[in-house]
């Protein structure tokens, strides 16, 4: 007689649990935001010597089906041992009822030294000492957790926008609206995207910035615009962008990804980017997609500084 799979033991049915954990000042917080809004019950600072109770018997929804877990904790919880909480969480995996893993998030200890600083907060494990003390006993403390962990997302170049990305591409439920594309323009000089997927430099056309009427314009400015499109390499070259674009898209799509993010970059982030993602965007909606665009530094000053120099190149 062939073995069936119990409802215990169906992917479908088994109740996800992701326990969340890292650095202080590294995200965690932001992380678990997200995921309440994405549907997942959540808990913070929870003693994780409880975990075994707190999962012994889920509940149930009037569906019959159990809501994803998100469980937040981290070294300031009592008695803290990491080597403790893996061989716990270990005995959790074995059930069949169960798919449980591990998100750490991470930071360098510059960057936590930053964000200390600027909340005036003092490190828990760092006493009567400086920051970086208690952030270099704590990274000595979660490394167990940080190399078993079955995702690791460092945080150290990521704005809370970034960061809120990042777990939404990978936790949001799939669902049937299709993928979702950003378009989105960036400066250079002011730094990297931390989570673009795609990324196209437009430092090879030439700078409206250097033209002292369309300075103070954006990309978005029609007169910014017509300066570009007068650059004789602009049209082969946004012609091979956007038909690159059309073409991974559907590829995306059909690997089951849910969302992409296409970044354009210039010096500043205000002219050459924006004109350039605001084109791909439109021509990715008469192909029937609806993209999202963000401009990041559409706002900075603009300044000869961040475009080089004093002087045009």
């Amino acid at each position: 007689m062939p073995n069936r799979q119990t409802a215990a033991e169906s992917p479908e049915s088994r109740q996800r649990v992701l326990l969340v954990t890292g650095l202080l000042g590294a995200g965690k917080t932001t992380a678990l935001r997200v995921l309440e809004d994405l549907g997942w019950e959540t808990i913070d600072n929870f003693p994780i010597r409880m975990l075994g109770q707190l999962i012994g018997k889920p509940a149930e929804t009037a569906e019959g089906l159990r809501p994803p877990l998100a469980i937040g904790f981290d070294s300031r919880t009592r008695g803290f041992d990491p080597h403790a909480i893996i061989d716990r969480v270990k005995r959790l995996a074995d059930r069949t009822d169960l798919e449980v893993s591990t998100l750490f998030l991470d930071c360098s200890g510059q960057e936590l030294e930053r964000r200390y600083n600027e909340t005036r907060r003092r490190h828990p494990l760092a006493a009567d000492m400086p920051a970086a003390s208690g952030i270099a006993a704590e990274r000595e403390l979660m490394e167990p957790l940080r190399r078993w962990a079955d995702m690791v997302i460092v945080t150290t170049d990521m704005s809370t926008n970034d960061l809120q990305q990042q777990v939404r591409e990978r936790f949001a439920p799939v669902s049937d609206q299709g993928m979702t594309i950003t378009v989105s323009s960036f400066g250079f000089s002011r730094g990297m995207p931390p989570v673009a997927d795609l990324v196209f430099d437009m430092r090879f056309l030439d700078n409206p910035h250097w033209v002292e009427s369309l300075r103070p314009l954006t990309g978005k400015d029609e007169a910014v615009g017509a300066h570009i499109r007068q650059d004789p390499a602009f049209d082969t070259a946004f012609a091979q962008m956007r038909d690159l674009l059309l073409t991974l898209i559907p590829r995306y799509e059909a690997q089951g990804k849910a969302y992409v993010h296409i970044a354009f970059g210039c010096t500043g982030g205000r002219h050459r980017s924006v004109f350039t993602a605001e084109q791909i965007g439109e021509a990715l909606r008469r192909a029937g997609y609806a993209p999202t665009l963000h401009h990041r530094n559409l706002g900075s000053r603009a300044a000869n500084i961040v475009e080089g120099g004093g002087n045009r190149p």
